[in-house]
């Protein structure tokens, strides 16, 4: 029996490299920028709430500014993405602003390098920088329409998950994507913790930058195998 290809499988090798990208920023942010999440807005929600509180000595402004930050940086990619369109799933814009985080994550990465530990203005810069790009991969990332991998949080996968998981009484459809995700997640997290740990946030940042630039370069490529596909199927239309 033939199967159809899944068309969205060309797609998630890019998506997975930008969730392991975002489990490592998250790592040095939290763990090197005195305890903020840039890409995890839902974590970092309940950080100004703590803060707000007085509790546990979480410092408010930063995770604050984290949050300003993504929300800032989801809003111009929103407005710079809007309406585009391509022949394929996913627009020009998406890429370029992809790769744009890419470039700019590595070149915050080198900045660390060649400066003094972030402290005072400039750690609240830097959170602030890293946030504004998480938010815009995560409007960029959208473009290749699977809900399943946002790239940056993996709640709402692992509810689909356990929802359509046979054990509830679903198909077990999609379940790949979904454990592929949280695995990445997970697995770049683990690496950017042993970065801080063995090295510095800056190389573990320049890590980050990596992937993501990794991440954009798949997508790329899975764009230009659709265009093909595409383009065949045209031609074996007009014979």
């Amino acid at each position: 029996m033939h199967r159809t290809p899944d068309p969205d499988a060309r797609y998630l090798v890019g998506l997975f490299a930008l969730t392991v990208a975002t489990g490592v920023v998250d790592a040095v942010s939290y763990l090197a920028l005195d305890r903020v999440f840039t890409g995890n807005m839902t974590g970092n929600v309940l950080f100004v709430g703590f803060g707000l509180a007085g509790a546990g000595n979480v410092p408010l402004v930063n995770n604050a500014i984290a949050l300003a930050g993504f929300l800032a940086g989801a809003v111009l990619a929103g407005r710079l993405v809007r309406g585009r369109r391509h022949r394929t799933r996913l627009p020009t814009a998406h890429l370029v602003l992809l790769t744009g985080t890419a470039a700019a994550i590595l070149l915050l990465g080198i900045a660390w390098l060649l400066l003094e530990d972030p402290a005072g203005g400039w750690l609240l810069g830097l959170t602030a920088v890293l946030a504004a790009a998480m938010g815009i991969q995560a409007v960029a990332a959208r473009g290749a329409q699977i809900s399943d991998v946002t790239t940056v949080v993996v709640t709402s996968t692992l509810v689909n998950f356990a929802l359509d998981s046979p054990v509830a009484g679903g198909t077990g459809e999609k379940w790949g994507r979904r454990v592929g995700a949280v695995l990445s997640m997970c697995a770049g997290g683990a690496l950017g913790a042993l970065l801080v740990r063995m090295g510095s946030g800056a190389e573990a940042l320049l890590v980050g930058g990596v992937f993501m630039a990794l991440g954009a370069a798949a997508l790329t490529w899975a764009r230009s195998r659709e265009t093909a596909v595409k383009n065949d199927e045209r031609g074996g239309d007009d014979e």
